[in-house]
């Protein structure tokens, strides 16, 4: 039953998931001019879709493409008519399946136009369709000529064919480097796309009719540390927050997985400080030969109108990928019994031939494997080999236990053997997160990895699959590493990661980035860090180098946020050896009430390839402007730290519901070409629907 209702939750939502762009992003708005339909303001109000409305003329140039069944005299009228949602929801249900049917088949090809409109009906109809009823599978028509969208019939569309996954047998196929009879050649990532099936799925996955009724998916396996809440400080007390940056963003991808399943996330899974960074923002790129920009911004809190937000943005340097120094990249996979599932192998294999679409001459690949033992599957390989690299990866099937440990001693090892000098040296581990044989304790681990990080080998993690995902030992595993942790929940979320900001994944240009905030009493009653919370360092670690803290790459930016409670009371307050506080009484300092700052700032982060600290110091004046008069970066980064407190039901989410999210969230949407803040939009919508379902808002 669990297979069963995987395969129903994961197949559909999964792998389609981030395709939507964005209700008006370009692709969106081309569906829509082809379709001659308006665009609509709030579809999931209506009592029933109307033949001039946008969903219903999307379904039907869906219908007509891929040739969804019906079934036979249900007394609607699909085309000319208006249909009742629970009847629409049935319709597209089928449409749904058939869609991932042709992803899975790669026949027909299904475009980006139709991946957009395809997530945009799934989001906006998702509770029409989590509680559809299956009909009988003898009600079914296939013969396309008698679908109701091709011409005037009656009928509604059942979901369709039940089949049955051969369950695959091999771990590793191959613990040799694998033949290619092909000549190696410059493959651009176009080229990948049109003449391979880039799903990666055969046999194709089935689609299976929704139960009746469908229960909350199983995350029983899932694991996630427990967050407590960063409290409010007395800045007469603790003047001093020290902290490590995050450029993680698994968590807001991970999120977003559980609303589109249908199910609120566990608090403990929601990391603010990773929903907030998982997006860009607007700051200046950095001048000089510092590797990152510094901006500041003071306003009124949203949720707290007498409360401040103190906003801090980074902004690393971007570097063209052309520019990029040369790639050791060893992909390190597991392949064990617990990958078998299409949001998993399939899934990752599809992300990785991304990465190498990107891949140059100079670059070097090694592919590693690991289940009930660990293998290398590909010796290391020049990047323009593509064809190589993607037969390799091709081949990779899943089965057996998890030789976890054994798996990244050998990635170790490889990467060590072809370390590039100025190069990027890099692990990059594929999993669920399951090390259950061999080297398994976190203790071992994490030793491993800090000893290779610091011999120049780091290491990314991505995440993958429903159930079983290990959240906080991948998590711990490239916090140590030096890398970055991503969850990918679809295609669309790994050509984010791996290819649009391929800089910022694999190049580091700051490394034990620390932040120190000093706050001034005479201004400051009380402080509180949003998020951050695993981050949170000791005041004397700051000047301490080596001390590890978060990385920075090529193009990324980090973001904090500090709620304040103005004007409280002072006292002075001892410190552990750290520097010379400059707002405590101090015959060689300003008095505190006599300076108009609101706090300094100061940064501390080692170039990649040194040992000691460059320091970098900013002061914050305290000159707040009214909330509306914010950037949208401020405006929008707010938005999603009320969000992330709203889901966790934070004891300091003040006013803050969906409502004010949303409407936060679109007066600072600003530009969004990559669509990314539209997406979150609608996942507000659809998370605000699901509360009120379950009664939670």
């Amino acid at each position: 039953m669990r297979k069963l209702l995987l395969q129903i939750l994961v197949l559909s939502p999964v792998i389609l998931t981030f395709y939507s762009i964005a209700s008006q992003s370009t692709i969106a708005q081309e569906v829509d001019r082809q379709t001659g339909a308006p665009t609509p303001t709030n579809v999931s109000q209506a009592a029933e879709i109307k033949p001039n409305s946008w969903a219903f003329q999307a379904l039907l140039s869906l219908a007509k493409r891929y040739s969804c069944p019906i079934v036979p005299s249900l007394g609607t009228t699909l085309g000319d008519r208006p249909l009742k949602r629970s009847d629409f929801a049935l319709s597209l249900n089928s449409c749904l399946e058939k869609v991932d049917r042709a992803i899975a088949t790669g026949t027909p090809t299904v475009s980006p136009e139709d991946l957009a409109t395809v997530q945009r009906l799934r989001s906006e109809f998702a509770s029409d369709l989590a509680s559809i009823s299956p009909l009988p599978k003898a009600t079914l028509d296939p013969n396309p000529q008698n679908h109701p969208l091709s011409k005037p019939a009656s009928g509604i569309v059942a979901p369709p064919f039940s089949e049955t996954i051969p369950r695959r047998q091999a771990a590793i196929q191959n613990s040799t480097p694998l033949s290619n009879n092909r000549p190696p050649g410059n493959f651009t990532g176009t080229d990948i796309l049109r003449s391979r099936n880039f799903e990666g799925m055969n046999p194709p996955p089935p689609t299976i009719s929704s139960p009746a009724n469908l229960p909350a998916p199983e995350f029983d396996r899932e694991g996630y540390n427990r967050i407590y809440e960063n409290s409010y400080q007395r800045a007469s007390n603790n003047p001093l927050s020290t902290f490590g940056i995050d450029v993680d963003t698994a968590s807001y991808s991970n999120v977003r997985r559980f609303i589109n399943s249908g199910v609120m996330p566990p608090k403990d899974a929601v990391r603010l400080e990773e929903l907030i960074n998982y997006f860009t923002y607007d700051y200046p790129q950095p001048k000089g030969d510092r590797p990152f920009s510094i901006n500041t911004e003071v306003a009124n809190a949203p949720w707290n109108p007498q409360h401040k937000l103190v906003h801090i943005g980074l902004q690393g340097k971007s570097i063209s990928t052309k520019d990029l120094p040369p790639n050791n990249l060893v992909f390190l996979i597991d392949v064990s019994g617990s990958m078998n599932s299409p949001d998993k192998l399939p899934l990752l294999k599809a992300s990785l031939k991304y990465l190498v679409s990107e891949l140059r001459a100079k670059d070097s690949v090694t592919i590693v494997v690991y289940a009930g033992a660990a293998g290398l599957v590909l010796p290391p390989t020049p990047g323009n080999q593509k064809e190589k690299i993607l037969d390799s990866l091709d081949k990779l099937q899943a089965g057996g236990s998890t030789a976890g440990g054994a798996g990244i001693q050998l990635a170790y090892k490889v990467a060590k053997e072809n370390f590039i000098k100025q190069g990027n040296n890099r692990v990059i581990l594929a999993t669920d997160g399951d090390f259950n044989v061999g080297t398994s304790s976190d203790g071992e681990l994490v030793r491993l990895i800090e000893e290779k990080r610091e011999q120049g080998v780091f290491l990314s993690v991505l995440g993958f699959g429903t159930g079983n995902l290990q959240d906080a030992k991948m998590e711990q595993l490239a916090d140590k590493g030096n890398g970055n942790y991503a969850y990918i929940d679809s295609l669309l979320e790994a050509k984010k990661v791996l290819v649009t900001q391929m800089g910022g994944t694999l190049f580091t240009i700051a490394k034990d980035v620390k932040i120190q905030v000093e706050f001034n009493p005479a201004k400051v009653q009380a402080y509180r860090l949003v998020g951050y919370e695993n981050r949170v360092l000791q005041n004397q670690d700051f000047n301490d180098d080596k001390k590890d803290a978060g990385e920075l790459g090529a193009g990324h930016s980090v973001t904090a946020i500090y709620e304040i409670i103005p004007v409280g009371v002072a006292s002075d307050v001892k410190l552990p050896e750290v520097d010379p506080l400059k707002y405590q009484p101090n015959p060689a300092t300003q008095s505190a009430s006599q300076t108009d700052e609101l706090m300094q700032v100061k940064f501390r982060y080692k170039k990649p390839n040194e040992t000691v600290s460059q320091l970098i110091t900013q002061s914050v004046i305290d000159k707040p402007v009214k909330l509306e008069n914010t950037s949208a970066n401020f405006r929008f980064a707010a938005a999603v730290a009320a969000f992330g407190m709203v889901l966790r039901d934070s004891e300091y989410k003040g006013t803050a519901n969906f409502d004010e999210v949303l409407r936060l969230a679109n007066q600072a949407k600003g530009e969004d070409k990559e669509g990314y803040r539209a997406d979150f939009l609608r996942l507000v919508e659809s998370c605000k629907t699901l509360a009120a379902k379950n009664g939670t808002s």
